[in-house]
Parts: structure tokens; C-alpha cells; sequence
């Protein structure tokens, strides 16, 4: 049997055999190993000389598990050909030895693309990314994603499943702890920092980490809020909405993308060849692979879409998913599915060179072994990084009688609340690798860094967050008698934010809420910090208290960022980086919302002032809720300081623009307070009449601006008119031509406004 015969029996495409007869396409069979070459041509090389079993083993991921059981498993799959992922290596160890299997006892030596969910740090551990998203600093946000790279690299990780950047406008879902919250345009800017931040200046660097962008598409929208739901997202409202931060993770260079579990008008997201080819390879040209969610494939069989995994398989890899997470579908039914004419070789060999591509341009062909060394966990600088954004996450959202900062004269406060020693919690959802004992809580920081000149009494009043036990409260508020002041922190548990993790009641858990109510009563002025993973409705809470300092889970260094806050060494400058409603019953609740044909006007009747037997039209019909009004908790965008800003002398450079033309307006923002801060100043813009409704406000840019007492300075934003384009009724991105307005302030409730026109 000639090698052509044995070729055409293993399965080999034409383009194999084709390369074959011409001496193995671009040279000699080990091309492909030569580092000088281009990449296309390495992919080409290598992809001639492979069986099918060879490219479907490729398309395959798997979950590892630790011990000697694994090991030896593994060991033979990876030996047979059959995994081109790895996924969860439990080890530094286990990852070598898994590389070197690949390298060196297969017969093309096509090295293993070993990953992990690395969201928002690997060791050292940042806020959680809607506790990054609140910085509004995307520099600090690219640091965070290089740290969490350098640091799991050292372990052989070289592809983490993030950024995740679904819009989400539901505090119910628990999913939106691990996205940048409601708006478009701060999470697109967050998605290009963080898919930079990942995979740094040169992909072939050891310390790269190939990023996946999340979940593509739609799954912020799940509806009721709970995970693994139905959206129903219409294209243009998926265009304007939800693709944006999707394609400026292409625009980064984004290797790969993850397909979402939920279905989108009835078609899975794993099954959606609209999006996965139609939008993402042929409108944006993304080159890189798609990965499937875990398992995402064969559950189409449970959403109904798919009558069997055979059905699936088919379904999912003809509409543009590459690479299988852990199903095991394809491996299972890709031979018979070509055989029958389900799936063609051609396509194959494109999902196959797809995941060779990434493989050759991380440099995993000439550099597999781990080369960053292990003293990279938790330096001094990542500490520092950690600690910085811990800092500039925290939001101040009361401040009444400015409690904080606490004044110099303090000697004696109260920290207590089932959050101010929890070092595993304060770390956030979706951490594996983090580890406890390397957390600094509030706690530990107040003493060991404030220590010496403050007694800090800690009286915890609960054990956990859920903790229905009412005990201890009498306890705290006994230590509350002698003291200056109170530190009460609360929140959410790590485990209630997250994946799966959904709620149908916003409000703080167990006994917290009668924890706060009783410290308030004591009369001594009450710091209210809380952390959490999602908004929370906290209006008592915020009544009953002084301060409230809202931290998103804070990670590793989150304990002496808030001591640091709460003493003045540093000033709070987070922005809500999503709407928190008054009232579950309220959401979703955003403020990009469309007018409505009644919107509220803010003087309308509410349901305790309502008259008996008050005539049907008497309240005024319009937009709002009887018993919760027509506005949140907080506004998106919103946060205090120890400054006190203010804005005045809102110019533009003109009023009427053409569609090439850049805006240009300025502002004067003045620092009235006592202390130095730093404001982010926000730039909305309203288009008021479209081919379709528009939003009565749209986030266009911010800067962080750092002024001291009594400074004032001048704020210039230079926006393109290109960037007001939308999908109008035509489905095409343009300007169109009309009267806008555009606001500058603090928060996306913001008044100071100018108008102007845009021309054709």
C-alpha cells in the first residue's frame, strides 16, 4: 500500500494528498517547525501531513483531574491523538508532563493548548471585573489582565476564558459579577484593555495568555435573570447593543471567542452560523477559533434544538464553532458525519487550521515548556496593582456630614459585620487559584496598619453573610458603647455571585439588615461598606447609615484599600458601572433606556399619596411605578469623593457638524472640597429623532481628572462625529443627519448641556 492509499484511507482531505504529491506543500514535512517561516505557511505544512484522526483530535478539549488515575489517563489520549486541550491542569508539574507527552511521543509533535479560567487574577487577585469596570481606568484594567497573564503562565496556562463582556442589565443575574455591567461603550474600551492586558505586545512572549471574549452572543439578556435561559434579542438591537464590545475585542486581536450558552430567538448560540461565520468571520474577519461553552454543544440537545449529540455536533461545527469543550461530540460522530455528507473535509481542515493558527502564534511550536518562574505570584508589584485597583473600584455613595474621611482625632472604632474578616469571600466569584491565606482583609489591615494609633474593636455580630443567627448582634452593639465611630461591612458571600449563581431578592441576606438597624440606633456615626457581586438594593441600609462605600469584591488587596479610604490616605473616585434600582421590581433598569411615548417627569403622584377613590386618569399616565417612583438607587456613572466637584462653562466648538467633522467641547470643573480627588467626567449625547428611537442618553467618552483644593481645570473631549452612528431602520451603521444633545457631568444624570445639529 502506497503512502497516497494510506492517506486517502485515514481520511486525508485533497489538500492533503494534493500537498502530498507535491512534496508536502511549502517544503520539506518539517516546515512547519521552523520559527522563521510565516505562520500560514507553518499551518499549511503541518496541516497537509495530518490524518483525520489527527485534525479531529484537534477540534477536541478536555477537563483534566488530578492524580495518578488522570495522569495515566491523559497520558494515552494525548498519546492517541485525540485532545488538542487541555483544560483545568491541576499543576506547574502536570502541565510539562501533559506538553511533553504532545511533543514527543506523537507523531507530528502538535503541542497541547493547556488553560484555565484565569478572570480576574490567577494568584494575586484583583476586584472582580465589574469591580474593575467601576475604575473606569482601562489602564489599570490592562495591568490587572497582564498580572493574572504573568502569573499563570508560570503554571503553563496559556489561554484564560475572559474578558467576559456580555452587557448585562440585571443585578439578578449572577453572571454580572464577571462582566463590566449595562453600558456599551465603557465595557467595548474595557475589552480592548483587557484582551491587550492578556495578551501583551508579543503573542510568542512566554507571559502572552491568548484571550476568549464571552460569551458571544447575547447572554447578559438571559431572561428572569437566571443563567442558561432564553434571550430574545432582535438583530438590530443585537448590533447597537450587544455585538459592539464583541468586535473591538476583534479589533484588539482577540485569538479566540467562546460561543454562549443561551438561545437567541430560538437558535442556540452553539447552533448560530449568523453570528459565529456570517458576523464574526465574515463581516469582522476574525482568523482565530471559537471555542464552545462547557458542554454547550451537546446541550442543544436540552434546549430542543437538536434531536441527538450526533445532530449537535453537526449543527454546532457547521455553524462555526471550531473547538468542543468537554461533550465530546465531535470526536465521537465526526467520522460518520463526513461519511454521510453532514459536515465536508474542507470544513474541517479550516476549524483545524483555525486552532494550529493560534498555536503557531503564541509560540507554542518552538517554546511549549513553562519558562516564567514562580516568584512572579504575588510580588511586590502585583500586590501594589491589586491594591491600586482596589482603590479606585471602591464607589462612596453617602457621605453625610463628611464622616469620611474618619478625622485624625479617632481612637477607638467598632469593625464589625460578617464581611470584615472574610478572606475568601472578599476575593469574588470565579476564583480557583487564589488563595485565602495571601488575602489582607479589613481587618488585618486597620491593625497592622493603623494599629498603633487607633484601638480597633472587632465584634463580628455574624458568622457569613446568610448568617440568620441575631445573637451576635447584641454583641456589636454592646462594643459599640465607648467607640468613635462604627465600620459595618456586609454584602454577598462569593458564592452568591457568579455562574448559576441568580437571585430573585436583591436585598442583603440573613440577618444584615437588622445588624445595620440595630448599629444605627446606637447613635454613633456608621460607616456602611459594602461587598458584593452584583448591585443590591440597599435603600435602608443607605438611610440608616452615615457613609456607604459599595466594593465590589475587592481581591487579594482589597483590605488595606478600604483602610486607606476610610482614613483619607486615598480618596474614593469608582463610577457605578451599572444602574442600582431602588426595588428588584424595577429591573432591568439602565439609564440608555428609550423615552417612551409618556415619560415620567419626576412630580408624579406616588402610591402612599394617592387620594381614595382618586379618578382612573388623575395620575397624570405616564411611565413609573406607583409604589418605587420612576428612577434607581444610583445612576449609572455615579460616585462621590472627599472633593466636592462641580461643572460650569459647557462650550462646544461649534454647533452644526458634518459627518466627518470631530466635536469638540470643554468644561470647567472646579474641586470646592477640602481634599484632593479625582473625578471621572462623563460625556452623554442624545440623538432626539432617528429612523428608530434612540436613547434618551448615551456614554461617549470620560476622562479621570485629579484636582486639588480650591483647583479648578478645563475638561476637553474631542468626539468624532463617526462615533454617533447606529443601525438605523435600513440595517446599516451610519450618522444620520438631525438636532442632539450632549451633556458633561458626573454621573449619567448629569444637567449641563449644550445642543448642536449634525448635517449632511
Amino acid at each position: 500500500m502506497n503512502s497516497i492509499t494510506r492517506l486517502m484511507l485515514a481520511g486525508a482531505s485533497v489538500i492533503g494528498i494534493t500537498a502530498l504529491l507535491t512534496g508536502c506543500g511549502n517544503g520539506s514535512p518539517d516546515l512547519y517547525k521552523d520559527a522563521s517561516q510565516p505562520v500560514e505557511k507553518r499551518v499549511e505544512n503541518l496541516l497537509s501531513q495530518m490524518t483525520l484522526d489527527e485534525k479531529i483530535g484537534q477540534l477536541n478539549q478536555r477537563s483534566m483531574w488530578d492524580g495518578d488515575e488522570a495522569l495515566a489517563h491523559f497520558t494515552q489520549e494525548i498519546s492517541d491523538g485525540n485532545i488538542g486541550s487541555l483544560l483545568n491542569v491541576p499543576s506547574a508539574a502536570f502541565a510539562d508532563s501533559m506538553q511533553r507527552v504532545a511533543m514527543e511521543r506523537t507523531r507530528l509533535g502538535i503541542p497541547l493548548l493547556i488553560s484555565r479560567d484565569v478572570i480576574h487574577g490567577y494568584k494575586t487577585i484583583f476586584p472582580i471585573p465589574l469591580g474593575q469596570a467601576a475604575t473606569f481606568d482601562t489602564t489599570i484594567v490592562e495591568q490587572g489582565a497582564r498580572i493574572a497573564a504573568v502569573e499563570a503562565s508560570s503554571d503553563g496556562i496559556r489561554w484564560t476564558f475572559a474578558p467576559m463582556i456580555d452587557i448585562a442589565r440585571d443585578p439578578r443575574w449572577g453572571r454580572i459579577a464577571e462582566g463590566c455591567g449595562e453600558d456599551v461603550y465603557l465595557t467595548s474600551l474595557m475589552s480592548r484593555a483587557m484582551v491587550k492586558g492578556f495578551q501583551g505586545d508579543d503573542l510568542t512572549d512566554p507571559t502572552s495568555m491568548a484571550a476568549c471574549a464571552k460569551h458571544f452572543v447575547g447572554y447578559g439578556a438571559s431572561e428572569s435573570g437566571r443563567d442558561y435561559n432564553s434571550t430574545f434579542i432582535p438583530e438590530r438591537l443585537l448590533r447597537n447593543i450587544y455585538l459592539p464590545p464583541f468586535e473591538e475585542a476583534c479589533k484588539a486581536g482577540c485569538l479566540t471567542y467562546m460561543s454562549s450558552f443561551n438561545d437567541n430567538d430560538g437558535v442556540p448560540a452553539s447552533g448560530n452560523k449568523f453570528v459565529l461565520t456570517d458576523i464574526l468571520r465574515g463581516e469582522w474577519g476574525f482568523n482565530g477559533f471559537v471555542v464552545s461553552d462547557w458542554a454547550s454543544v451537546g446541550e442543544m440537545v436540552n434546549h430542543g434544538f437538536c434531536a441527538d449529540y450526533k445532530e449537535a455536533a453537526m449543527k454546532g461545527f457547521n455553524a462555526g464553532v471550531d473547538m468542543e469543550m468537554e461533550s465530546g461530540t465531535y470526536i465521537t460522530n465526526m467520522k460518520q458525519l463526513l461519511d454521510e455528507g453532514k459536515i465536508d473535509m474542507a470544513a474541517i481542515d479550516r476549524s483545524v487550521a483555525n486552532i494550529l493558527r493560534v498555536k503557531f502564534m503564541l509560540g507554542l511550536f518552538d517554546n511549549p515548556y513553562i519558562s516564567t518562574p514562580q516568584e512572579v505570584k504575588y510580588c511586590d508589584e502585583h500586590l501594589a496593582a491589586a491594591k491600586e485597583a482596589a482603590i479606585k473600584s471602591a464607589i462612596l455613595l453617602k457621605n453625610d456630614k463628611d464622616v469620611l474621611p474618619l478625622p485624625a482625632d479617632t481612637k477607638r472604632i467598632l469593625l464589625t459585620g460578617p464581611l470584615a474578616h472574610a478572606p475568601h469571600d472578599q476575593m469574588g466569584t470565579w476564583v480557583f487559584d487564589g488563595e485565602k491565606e495571601r488575602t489582607v482583609t479589613l481587618l488585618d489591615a486597620l491593625r497592622n496598619e493603623y494599629g498603633n494609633d487607633v484601638t480597633i474593636v472587632y465584634e463580628p455580630g455574624l458568622g457569613y453573610s446568610r448568617d440568620k443567627n441575631e445573637a451576635g448582634i447584641a454583641r456589636a452593639v454592646s462594643a459599640a458603647r465607648g467607640v468613635d465611630a462604627i465600620i459595618a461591612v456586609v454584602g454577598e458571600e462569593s458564592i452568591l455571585s457568579g455562574e448559576a449563581h441568580c437571585l430573585a431578592d436583591l436585598n442583603l441576606v440573613g440577618a444584615q439588615g437588622k445588624l445595620i438597624e440595630a448599629l444605627s440606633r446606637t447613635g454613633k456615626p456608621l460607616v456602611t461598606i459594602v461587598m458584593a457581586g452584583r448591585p443590591l438594593t440597599i435603600k435602608k441600609q443607605l438611610d440608616e447609615s452615615d457613609a456607604m462605600l459599595y466594593s465590589f469584591h475587592p481581591g487579594t488587596m482589597g483590605g488595606p484599600a478600604l483602610a486607606d479610604l476610610i482614613f483619607g490616605k486615598e480618596s474614593p473616585c469608582g463610577k457605578t458601572p451599572v444602574t442600582f434600582p431602588a426595588a428588584v421590581g424595577q429591573v432591568p433598569i439602565y439609564y440608555s433606556k428609550n423615552a417612551g411615548s409618556r415619560p415620567a417627569h419626576g412630580t408624579e403622584t406616588l402610591i402612599d399619596d394617592i387620594p381614595q377613590e382618586g379618578g382612573q386618569t388623575s395620575l397624570g399616565n405616564t411611565s413609573y411605578w406607583l409604589d418605587a417612583g420612576f428612577g434607581p438607587l444610583f445612576p449609572f456613572g455615579y460616585g462621590l469623593s472627599y472633593g466636592n466637584f462641580s461643572y460650569d462653562n459647557l462650550s462646544l466648538d461649534k454647533t452644526t457638524y458634518k459627518k466627518d467633522d470631530v466635536i469638540t467641547a470643554s468644561v470647567t470643573l472646579t474641586n470646592s472640597g477640602k481634599h484632593k480627588a479625582t473625578e471621572v467626567s462623563q460625556l452623554y449625547i442624545r440623538d432626539h429623532a432617528g429612523s428608530v428611537t434612540r436613547p434618551v442618553k448615551e456614554l461617549k467618552g470620560f476622562e479621570r481628572v485629579t484636582l486639588a483644593p480650591g483647583e479648578s481645570a478645563t475638561v476637553t473631549f474631542n468626539l468624532p462625529v463617526s462615533d454617533l452612528a447606529f443601525y438605523g431602520a435600513d440595517m446599516t451603521k451610519k450618522v444620520e443627519a438631525g438636532d442632539f444633545t450632549l451633556w458633561i457631568g458626573g454621573d449619567s444624570d448629569c444637567n449641563l448641556s449644550a445642543p448642536f445639529s449634525v448635517t449632511d
